[in-house]
């Protein structure tokens, strides 16, 4: 008996061992239902090992705090701990913020201003507690331990060891400058990946099989793979120290645009890369963006240039001068550079061109802003027609570009010939008499002129401040001119041009035009001055500008950049002008104001909202681009309603319906146009003045998220964010169910 006690004692031992060692193989520590973390508070959960921590985080050069995953260990020092994954990507959190796992099993982001901003959506997955894995992974768990909800399915612009990448999922480089970033790592069906600028332009691909049903693993030694169902590589690339002992790695698309394999380096205490997809990073599209083109120092890292005149708009910006030339147009050349188009990203190619052609075809092709010949022997030229021009420069380009430019008057005509004056005309005989004559002519004529003048600037001294205050003064810091209700009426010819419902068109002493809208509302100056000067502040390319406002006795005016050619819905109810909507030019303004209205929600410093969102407050600039105007007026008008990042998904949902369709009756529309796509006839919604035909799976995704942001349970409708990536095709959407709401939910009933 005592040698079986001796035994079942080191069995028992053993099997706490062996539980043991499990637990630690598994690497996480439950997290109960209920448990919460704070800003307030600074708590954070910890993986196990110690190497990662959840919880609220922020940059020193940065104030507003995130929720998410980052580095943790005891070897990597504060300021290189890395950030490997985000909740809710680029939302902006107010200092009373936190996050707490629910007793319905829900992970959410509660912000004190706007309630829930974020959840994993896993209220009816029996989730009963959650786990930091010590590879980084967030998990949910229900009872039996399984995972139904995990960060690694969700990616934000990293991969870690471990961390599958599948088909359709995306990594996004982080923001820059509270601008969402365009670059996107996506896998496409083929099982190849990409790196993409919006959803235009890819500018790097894997060099796999086309194969489907591929997934990409980095592994711990520095290997991404990509791997077949079996887990079977059939594509990989090495780090410079794959096979080395290291301790971290990572793999990120950085803001710049990369792609990048980074290792931790434990002698220098840093990260270093040790590859990149793209190895000349001039050769990632748009890397200078606005800011000109990209060309090497002699340092050998890259540097954007403007060859071109700054606009005036902002001396940060590096567009192509565009505007009419009095005296002509001229090209100027630019060696060994290659330019291309941003805004749209694509250029016209006309083919078997000689150099001087290329130059005469842009020069005399009103709408050309540049061109770039390939010069390599494929006789190319590449036509641009947008002043958004970006590029590369390099000694061992063969490509030649020109671009578009004033030619303007010279001060010396070289063509004119002058001939020498004969000696009879030099000579010249003094006449006094003719002097004194001279003299007092000119003295009458000064008196005469002085006296008018004196006269002029008594009676034009008042209007001369008004206009001098109006075209120069800056009262602000957002730069907003501020104007009198007198200056008002002077500026629309006492309200003489009608654009709109209370809209008024106006032109500035410099000729500019300007939109003013008659807010015709009582509110308090100061909250009034606050709001209009939060307004803005705010700037997107998709956003149309407030340049000033009248804050004047009970007049209350805003002073908007005018939109050349007026609103959408002018376009549509005009049978000529709705011939220039073809489907492209329809999705690009569902895109863009998807866009417009992502950034008011995520990306300025206060949560905004829109409030009134419909075609007639999207305005079409030059080439038809869409801009989205009267934003935030709801914080104007007091109006509770307003505020709603739900109201704004519900109303684009109605408008894409009407640019779809190009019908106006909204109540009506949304249950006939629903019944027509879940009847198998989507093409039937589609707007039969289309010239051109429409992209059958744009309709497709275009019916299916207007339908999912019109559901009458709010909770069920995307956020602004996953509208654009559904509209840009970087995220599949599933068929929406009915019930949805189009004139807001139905009244409840009394039960029988």
């Amino acid at each position: 008996m005592p040698e079986q006690d001796r035994l079942l004692l080191k069995l028992c031992f053993l099997l706490c061992i062996f539980a043991g060692f499990l637990l630690h193989s598994l690497g996480a520590s439950e997290i109960p239902l209920d448990s919460k973390l704070s800003i307030v508070d600074k708590d954070m959960w910890v993986s196990p090992n110690g190497d990662f921590a959840f919880g609220f985080f922020n940059s020193p050069d940065e104030p507003n705090y995130s929720v998410g995953i980052r580095s943790n260990s005891k070897s990597i020092p504060l300021d290189k701990q890395i950030v490997v994954w985000i909740a809710g990507a680029d939302l902006i959190l107010g200092n009373n913020s936190y996050v707490q796992l629910t007793q319905d099993g829900e992970l959410i982001l509660f912000d004190s201003l706007k309630g829930v901003i974020w959840s994993s959506k896993t209220r009816q997955l029996s989730v009963v507690s959650a786990a930091l894995n010590d590879n980084g992974n967030l998990v949910l768990l229900n009872k039996e331990k399984h995972i139904v909800w995990q960060s690694f399915d969700t990616p934000s612009d990293t991969l870690l060891p471990g961390q599958n990448f599948s088909i359709f999922q995306t990594l996004r480089a982080a923001s820059k400058n509270s601008v969402s970033s365009y670059y996107t790592l996506f896998m496409n069906a083929s099982g190849q990946l990409q790196l993409r600028w919006e959803s235009h332009v890819i500018y790097w691909t894997s060099g796999s099989p086309s194969s489907s049903n591929l997934s990409a693993f980095l592994t711990s030694d520095g290997a991404l793979q990509l791997r077949d169902q079996n887990l079977k590589p059939v594509w990989s690339l090495f780090g410079e120290d794959h096979n080395d002992s290291v301790s971290y790695r990572f793999l990120r698309l950085d803001v710049d645009g990369n792609l990048r394999l980074y290792s931790w380096v434990e002698p220098s205490k840093s990260w270093r890369s040790v590859w990149q997809a793209v190895e000349n990073q001039c050769n990632v599209f748009a890397t200078c963006g606005q800011h000109g083109i990209c060309v090497f120092t002699e340092s050998g890292s890259p540097a954007c240039e403007c060859p071109f005149k700054h606009t005036n708009e902002s001396i940060s910006r590096c567009l192509i001068p565009n505007h009419p030339c009095d005296s002509g147009t001229d090209m100027l050349k630019y060696m060994h550079t290659f330019l291309y188009g941003m805004y749209p990203p694509t250029d016209d190619l006309v083919a078997k061109v000689s150099l001087q052609e290329c130059k005469s075809l842009c020069l005399n092709d009103p709408s050309c802003i540049a061109a770039t010949f390939s010069n390599d022997g494929t006789a190319r030229c590449l036509m641009k027609r947008t002043q958004y021009v970006t590029g590369y420069s390099d000694p061992s380009l063969s490509s030649v570009s020109f671009v578009k430019t004033c030619a303007y008057p010279l001060a010396v005509n070289p063509n004119h010939v002058t001939t020498s004056p004969s000696p009879l005309e030099q000579s010249h005989k003094f006449c006094f008499p003719c002097v004194i004559g001279v003299a007092s002519g000119m003295f009458v004529v000064f008196v005469l002129v002085q006296l008018a003048l004196g006269f002029w600037f008594f009676r034009r001294r008042n209007l001369d401040r008004k206009k001098a205050a109006l075209a120069y003064t800056s009262p602000n810091s957002n730069g907003l001119i501020v104007l009198s209700f007198s200056e008002i009426e002077e500026l629309t010819e006492n309200f003489k041009h009608q654009i709109g419902p209370k809209m008024f068109k106006g032109v500035l002493p410099n000729k500019k035009p300007v939109a003013i809208k008659d807010l015709n509302i009582t509110i308090e100056e100061r909250k009034y001055r606050s709001t209009v000067s939060k307004i803005g502040s705010i700037h997107h390319k998709n956003l149309v500008k407030l340049q000033g406002y009248c804050c004047e006795l009970d007049h209350r005016f805003l002073v908007y950049e005018y939109a050349k050619n007026g609103s959408v819905e002018k376009y549509l109810e005009d049978l000529k002008l709705c011939k220039k909507l073809t489907w492209g030019k329809r999705f690009d303004i569902c895109l863009s104001v998807a866009r417009a209205i992502c950034y008011l929600h995520t990306s300025c410093r206060e949560f905004m909202s829109h409030g009134n969102l419909k075609c007639e407050n999207v305005v079409l600039e030059e080439n038809l681009e869409a801009k989205v105007t009267e934003f935030g007026l709801g914080k104007v008008v007091s109006e509770a309603s307003c505020f709603s990042a739900e109201r704004d998904v519900e109303d684009f949902g109605k408008m894409v319906l009407v640019l779809v369709s190009g019908c106006r009756g909204v109540g009506d529309l949304c249950e006939w146009a629903y019944t027509e796509w879940m009847e198998g006839r989507p093409e039937n919604v589609a707007d039969k003045r289309i010239s051109g035909g429409f992209n059958l799976q744009e309709l497709e995704r275009s019916l299916r998220i207007a339908f999912w942001c019109l559901q009458i349970d709010e909770r069920r409708r995307p956020s602004m964010r996953e509208v654009v990536k559904v509209l840009e095709g970087t995220l599949s959407v599933d068929p929406p169910p009915p019930p949805f709401g189009c004139n807001g939910p139905p009244e409840e009933e009394e039960e029988p």
